[in-house]
């Protein structure tokens, strides 16, 4: 998974396992604590993520509890999962750091005037 580029869900959960163990409420609850409120997951699409890193071998069940009559199964990340979000987080690190090298590049190059290219027309589409 290293190889290529994460979803945001993915990066945000993997994120949210990275200190501590966690269930399908606490780590939806982190990801939008993580994101500033920018993603918002859905139950369905958090189980989905979750089974995906799980046959991924990034997160395993890490124990079960009954709270209030409802089992709560935790998860955490494998030492592969950790690899796979460190190398995330320095790809999208190098990319941030590529894009503001450019933008102050950019606020220090003088404008240049944009000039049509040369058509042979003139003003009202005539030949000139």
């Amino acid at each position: 998974m290293a190889s290529k580029s994460m979803t945001q869900a993915t990066f945000f959960v993997l994120t949210a396992l990275a200190d501590q163990p966690r269930h399908g409420y606490g780590i939806l609850r982190e990801v939008e604590d993580l994101s500033g409120g920018e993603v918002r997951l859905r139950v369905g699409t958090l189980y989905g993520v979750l089974d995906r890193l799980t046959a991924d071998a990034l997160i395993v069940l890490d124990r079960e509890e009954v709270q209030q009559g409802r089992l709560r199964r935790y998860y955490r990340l494998t030492d592969d999962g950790m690899r796979a979000l460190t190398a995330e987080a320095e790809r999208m690190a190098a990319g941030a750091s590529a894009a503001q090298q450019r933008i102050a590049e950019g606020r220090r190059a003088p404008e240049r005037p944009v000039t049509p290219p040369a058509t042979g027309l003139g003003l009202a589409g005539g030949l000139a």
